[in-house]
């Protein structure tokens, strides 16, 4: 039998090497991806790890097993103590103050996705739906440091996701839905994949999205 992770990358092949394809990511390798954009999507990004870090507290809730739980805990306290002292880096250096920032529409969209998951899904079905987080920034880290310019300025960001720590994070965390996978009824595996692609659309849409600098397009109203 095919495994949950073979047929979900199968179902997401297109999509995920349009997200390797993006301006965002291209740029970003060569190191010439203009300020303001890198500088939307770390704003964006420390948003999102933040109700990202929520989404793997209640996934560890629900997990089956004390060893899981002590995992996706850890990979929460992760999320914001090393994730977010490299945005941070970052943002002191711009001068960039994150006091009254609001998230862009599809920050709120995804996010809002993951914690309704979060709130009615089951262990599995919230699985699902956090575990493009760590596939896709493993990969995305990975390809970006084979082919990043030499001096790139957005190295401290490659060397996060592509170190071998958080490979090793995707991995358990992979491993974890192979498992739930397993013992999933074919209804609920069904579910799992369509949760998972789901996830990764909201994943090209993010780096798109602060590529555009996107911004709510009612603000001249307030």
């Amino acid at each position: 039998m095919t495994s949950f992770l073979e047929e979900a990358r199968a179902q997401t092949t297109r999509l995920r090497r349009a997200i390797h394809d993006l301006p965002f990511n291209r740029e970003l390798a060569q190191g010439v991806l203009r300020r303001d954009r890198f500088q939307h999507y770390l704003v964006q990004d420390s948003l999102y790890l933040t109700a990202y870090a929520r989404a793997l507290s209640m996934l560890a809730v629900k997990a089956p097993t004390a060893q899981i739980m002590v995992q996706f805990n850890q990979a929460a306290a992760g999320a914001v103590l090393f994730e977010q002292a490299m945005q941070r880096d970052y943002l002191d250096g711009f001068g960039v103050v994150m006091t009254g920032t609001e998230p862009s529409p599809t920050c709120l969209a995804y996010t809002s996705f993951m914690l309704t998951e979060a709130q009615t899904g089951s262990y599995e079905t919230l699985l699902a739906s956090v575990l493009p987080c760590f596939s896709i920034y493993a990969e995305v880290g990975t390809a970006i440091a084979a082919q990043a310019v030499k001096d790139n300025p957005f190295q401290l960001w490659i060397d996060t996701y592509a170190s071998p720590e958080f490979q090793v994070s995707v991995m358990a965390a992979e491993a974890a839905a192979e498992g739930a996978a397993a013992e999933a009824s074919p209804s609920l595996r069904r579910r799992m994949l369509a949760l998972f692609q789901r996830s990764v659309e909201f994943e090209w849409m993010f780096w798109d999205a602060a590529y555009r600098l996107e911004a709510w397009p009612t603000r001249s109203f307030r």
